[in-house]
């Protein structure tokens, strides 16, 4: 029997830190050539420090002759993403910044394997194991936490690019422990925040008096009590910050990305890869599947884990958990999962509409719990599939 009285935590990291930096300008990448080419393969990295970003890995296009035109891109693309970040600081301004672009042409070998071909069907562009989640603790089906971890980021970055606070830069973590009772979040124990400031001279109450009325703005009334913890810049000045501050990596906050801690994570991240990756496509169609099964109220917590092989096209096993809150069999929940959706990797990409420019929005604040945008953005967040899986068991 699942836990009904605990506390919980989960962290997120903001669009500022340097892990995150670069997710973003993976995924901007991706995008780029996405527009260009919608079967465009890409497995992109990038890895920024102090003064310096450098951009690295594959690109497979069915015009190769493209890719010399959108490596000259590839500069501005980045310059443009630390740019809208905010970055204009002695050591990582986004004009002043070297860019190092070592992309290059994917391999044969590993496209050989997933492109489809002799009536084949395309298969996985490697092995893998995905895991997909939901639960009825929010609206957005989320583990409360991760998805008030992101929100107080997000309203925060709001607020400096607005201009409404000057002060505050881009770097920026936020940490919520969440207290159960009977299986559902009712109070904040401990609240971490730490925010790149401008000015020296600000200490963490300084900071503090900032930062919590947007933080108050977005936790739930009767959340925040007279018993919750506040630690606010804990180890005081926070002036230096992001790639010069700490060196940042793509794909290096894959628990931030999803549901920080609450539910499994299969190892691999998202960032800077095109939908033929189920590293990234099967994770979204699993959380797809996750939230509908909720949805459609056959369970109050769901997770629904995928595993492939590189070159096959159908998933190895089909795996659901309900944690003993399901009213319908989990046995049955995974055959009707395989009757409502085409699980291959194309089957996913053409349900989900993957084949699109979508993906620098999801490097920061979650790839999860976000709102489906009208251009196909998150598609993986609709609950279209309730009718259908009702029907199915």
């Amino acid at each position: 029997m699942t836990r009904k009285n605990y506390i919980f935590t989960s962290e997120s990291v903001s669009e500022g830190h340097p892990d995150k930096v670069c997710d973003r300008i993976s995924d901007a990448i991706l995008d780029a050539l996405l527009t260009e080419e919608p079967q465009a393969r890409v497995a992109c990295e990038t890895f920024a420090t102090t003064n310096r970003v450098v951009i690295g890995g594959e690109i497979g296009l069915a015009d190769q002759s493209k890719l010399s035109e959108m490596q000259d891109r590839i500069d501005s693309i980045a310059r443009d993403c630390i740019r809208d970040i905010g970055y204009e600081q002695d050591k990582f301004h986004w004009n002043s910044v070297e860019i190092t672009n070592l992309l290059h042409e994917q391999s044969a070998h590993i496209a050989q394997g997933v492109d489809a071909r002799d009536n084949k069907d395309e298969g996985a562009g490697d092995q893998g194991i995905m895991f997909g989640y939901a639960t009825t603790e929010t609206d957005a089906l989320m583990p409360a936490p991760i998805q008030f971890a992101h929100a107080i980021l997000k309203r925060l970055a709001e607020a400096r690019k607005s201009g409404e606070e000057p002060t505050l830069r881009p770097d920026a973590k936020s940490q919520v422990s969440l207290r159960y009772e009977n299986g559902q979040p009712v109070e904040v124990t401990q609240l971490v925040l730490s925010t790149q400031h401008s000015d020296e001279d600000q200490t963490s109450e300084d900071i503090r008096a900032i930062v919590e009325p947007y933080i108050r703005q977005v936790i739930p009334d009767g959340w925040l009590t007279d018993k919750t913890e506040w630690w606010v810049n804990p180890t005081g000045k926070f002036v230096i910050g992001g790639p010069d501050g700490d060196a940042g990596l793509t794909g290096r906050k894959i628990i931030v990305d999803t549901y920080g801690g609450a539910a499994p994570h299969g190892g691999g991240a998202f960032s800077g890869k095109d939908p033929t990756k189920v590293d990234r496509s099967a994770a979204y169609a699993a959380r797809y599947l996750a939230k509908n099964v909720v949805a459609a109220g056959m369970a109050e917590k769901c997770t629904i884990q995928l595993s492939y092989a590189i070159g096959i096209s159908k998933p190895l096993s089909i795996y659901a958990d309900t944690y003993g809150t399901g009213k319908v069999d989990e046995a049955e929940i995974e055959k009707a999962v395989a009757r409502v959706m085409d699980l291959t990797p194309r089957g996913i990409r053409e349900h989900l509409q993957l084949n699109k420019p979508i993906y620098q929005r999801t490097a920061a604040y979650g790839h999860f719990g976000r709102s489906p945008d009208a251009d196909g953005g998150f598609s993986w967040e609709q609950t279209d599939l309730v009718e259908a899986l009702k029907k199915a068991v």
